[in-house]
């Protein structure tokens, strides 16, 4: 074995001892930052590794990693207990937009894992009628959108009885393998491991399950397929919505050649397909529950202060009054959306989805780390390192609290967007000199 691939081998080894940790427990800034510092020095390692002998270790590394997310229960988050019960009250053949888990008409679905006799445990939720639950913000009726339900039931249908949280985990495992096969497929090793070893999949993937990784699913296979783009990124946004920031990248330099026909047809037929599969996603859900669907998705913005208030906007608000913050964001991540459509590189769309992707994060500082999946992704398929950091920042954002200006995550933040600027400054010269 080479130097070279024995120092690969070791920082993987070390950086899956730190994973272990970090999904054996609640988020420690400290096992954060060794588990990205190995992450970053794995990635610079590979680099130096024969094609052939890299794409062993990071195929093989990817799956034993993400494997790591499958050993203890969920460290972080409590989203997929939400799941669990979304599909439950499906199978019961109920409507989950109609009824937020604290209902009593809904009691009888009510068991003792989500439900415990005692409330003593650490991260449960207080029912207004006494009791308790692991579902989080059970008085109010389920976020997720339609495509992302279907997963949900169809995770209750194959679950043997007392599978728990182990379904839904398994489900996220097999997912973030797919990916890291399609990305080595399209991408090659080196930068496939951008996403195979980032700590971001076995955490917030597979440990803590989160359905953003079915969306993210669906945004790598519409990038890689040959048909049908425009139906995969519809079913990612029916999905998480959050992938909604990866059409402008299908339809990059729409605006060049706005006059000519080819251009038109080809948004159309990147537009169509993702508007049909969203809506007929909705039809169901709307036929059970009327305007009911959009769920708790307007409260849980307000309670996210995206409005203005609390601590979203963090970096901009270090330039800019508070107040002016909100609208700031919406304009620049606009302009950003403007520049993929007028100049973006049509032969490779998931460089435009990933500036929408990564500016959204950057520009609304969102303090929830999975968020960011996608945009590790996207990442990986471009070969653009530097955006990686904007997940690093989710991750310390969860870990610390929230990016209160001035505050840990409202730095790293900061040196995200930096970092990200001083790559395209970088790479400007040689796009320049090719374009000679």
């Amino acid at each position: 074995m080479s130097r070279n691939l024995s120092a690969a081998v070791a920082a993987l080894l070390a950086l899956a001892a730190v994973v272990a940790r970090m999904v054996a427990g609640p988020p420690a800034l400290g096992w954060y930052l060794l588990g990205w510092a190995l992450f970053a020095a794995a990635l610079w390692l590979v680099g130096r590794v024969p094609e052939r002998q890299a794409a062993v270790l990071v195929v093989a590394g990817g799956i034993a990693l993400a494997g790591i997310g499958l050993t203890a229960p969920p460290s972080s988050s409590t989203d997929s207990f939400r799941y669990a019960w979304d599909g439950r009250v499906q199978a019961a053949g109920l409507s989950p937009y109609d009824r937020p888990p604290a209902d009593p008409a809904l009691a009888g679905l009510r068991d003792g894992w989500l439900f415990p006799a005692g409330c003593g445990e650490a991260r449960l939720w207080p029912l207004p009628g006494g009791g308790c639950t692991r579902i989080n913000r059970p008085t109010v009726p389920t976020i997720y959108p339609p495509l992302a339900q279907g997963y949900f039931l169809l995770v209750h249908w194959l679950s043997p009885e007392g599978s728990r949280h182990k379904a839904l985990q398994l489900g996220g495992w097999a997912m973030a393998v797919l990916a890291s096969l399609a990305l080595w497929r399209a991408a090659g090793a080196r930068r496939a491991a951008c996403w195979a070893w980032c700590p971001a999949v076995p955490v917030e993937a597979v440990n803590n399950a989160h359905v953003d990784m079915l969306g993210v699913l669906l945004v790598v296979v519409a990038f890689c397929a040959v048909r049908g783009r425009g139906a995969f990124l519809g079913a990612a946004v029916a999905a998480k919505l959050l992938p909604a920031t990866a059409l402008p990248g299908a339809l990059a330099g729409v605006l060049a050649n706005a006059a000519g026909g080819v251009a038109w047809r080809r948004a159309l037929g990147v537009v169509l397909p993702a508007a049909l599969v969203v809506v007929l996603s909705y039809v169901p859900y709307v036929l059970l529950s009327g305007t009911s669907v959009a769920g708790y998705l307007p409260g849980y913005l307000q309670e996210e202060h995206y409005d203005g208030g609390g601590n979203r906007y963090a970096v901009l608000r270090l330039l800019l009054p508070d107040s002016w913050a909100p609208v700031a964001a919406v304009l620049l991540l606009a302009l950003a959306v403007l520049a993929v459509l007028r100049h973006g590189d049509a032969e490779r769309p998931w460089r435009g989805a990933l500036l929408v992707s990564g500016a959204l994060l950057l520009l609304f500082t969102p303090g929830y780390s999975w968020y960011a999946l996608l945009v590790v992704a996207l990442a990986a398929l471009d070969g653009r390192w530097e955006w990686l950091g904007t997940a690093f920042a989710g991750a310390v954002a969860y870990a610390t609290g929230p990016a209160a200006p001035g505050g840990p995550a409202t730095l790293v933040y900061a040196v995200a967007a930096l970092a990200v600027l001083a790559g395209w400054a970088a790479r400007r010269p040689r796009r320049a000199e090719a374009l000679r």
